[in-house]
């Protein structure tokens, strides 16, 4: 072998092997990088469980803590009936009064409302319905149309207000069902009725803060008459004859001492008393409705739940409504 074809078999060698090295590096280099997808993945998998594992921790503590004040309201209810008070608190009112509750480092905002401070859907007069849509924001004829609707829904008969809707519109709708000639069970069943938006009902965010006529209203009241102790402004100016100033009298009155007597409320009416005497009266019921909102630490984003008793005799009492999460919010 000559020395030429010697060198050229060195070279191929040469050639080969650094060949094979670049191969094998190459190897090297894609297999890190399949590790180091691998890590970053199961880092970002690790990073997600631990965040929503956190995320369901504190849900379920603003859950509790919801749950434990609508527990505290209803304790409340009992100590109002046995006219007792904690020292060093004072008797929660039933008109809506929201009441902060410590609990750890979190924190719950109850509210206890009367049953009988609401419009009760099934037994109101038409004229304080539309009052209370216009007061929320309703244009006058979609006000007209939800009233006659709604008086439609719940009359035994199939005869039309001028306004309103019976079986033959209800069936000619896309999915349709027949106008139930019965009262209401519950206030959601609003949203199979002519005209009503799950807007109107539950009120909207957008362009500023909205009511829902859901928050005024009630199917559990006994009373069709509205108690001014526990009514909320927007129900007050309902009655007919009601003005803004006198509602607001009727708030500042009560904040201070309950209207118990027929001569309190006349003193504040005054000459307005005669035209409204026949849509109030001053005392309550057994049926409260109890909001709450659950906090943890500063966080500004609360869990609701909406809750409404019965109280019985015994110190006992019975849920009528329980909803668990709530739309609303505090």
């Amino acid at each position: 072998m000559t020395k030429t074809q010697e060198s050229q078999k060195h070279t191929g060698v040469r050639d080969i092997t650094a060949s094979e090295r670049g191969i094998a590096l190459l190897m090297v280099f894609w297999v890190l990088t399949i590790l180091m997808v691998i890590v970053l993945s199961f880092s970002y998998m690790t990073r997600t469980e631990s965040h929503a594992t956190l995320v369901f921790k504190e849900g379920m503590e603003k859950k509790f803590l919801a749950e434990a004040g609508i527990e505290r309201g209803i304790m409340e209810l009992f100590y109002r009936n046995q006219n007792f008070s904690v020292e060093g608190s004072e008797v929660w009112k039933i008109d809506g009064t929201p009441y902060t509750v410590q609990i750890g480092d979190g924190y719950c905002t109850t509210r206890i409302m009367d049953e009988s401070g609401h419009v009760n859907i099934n037994s109101v007069s038409d004229i304080i319905l539309k009052n209370l849509l216009l007061n929320v924001g309703v244009q006058a004829e979609e006000a007209d149309t939800i009233v006659d609707s709604i008086m439609d829904w719940k009359d035994p008969d199939d005869l039309h207000r001028l306004h309103g809707a019976e079986s033959d519109y209800y069936m000619s709708l896309p999915t349709p069902y027949k106008a139930k000639n019965a009262n209401f069970d519950t206030l959601e069943e609003l949203l199979l009725v002519k005209g009503v938006t799950p807007e109107i009902l539950y009120g909207s965010a957008s362009g500023g803060e909205k009511n829902g006529i859901i928050d005024f209203l009630t199917v559990n009241s006994i009373s069709s008459q509205i108690n001014v102790n526990a009514a909320p402004k927007e129900v007050l100016v309902a009655i007919p004859g009601m003005t803004p100033e006198i509602a607001d009298g009727i708030i500042t009155y009560r904040q201070s001492k309950e209207i118990m007597a027929a001569q309190e409320i006349q003193g504040i009416l005054g000459g307005s008393y005669p035209s409204m005497a026949p849509y109030i009266i001053t005392g309550g019921t057994t049926t409260f409705t109890i909001e709450s909102v659950g906090y943890k630490g500063s966080g500004k984003a609360g869990y609701a739940i909406k809750a409404t008793v019965i109280l019985e005799t015994n110190n006992k009492f019975r849920y009528v409504y329980y909803k668990n999460p709530s739309h609303k919010t505090q």
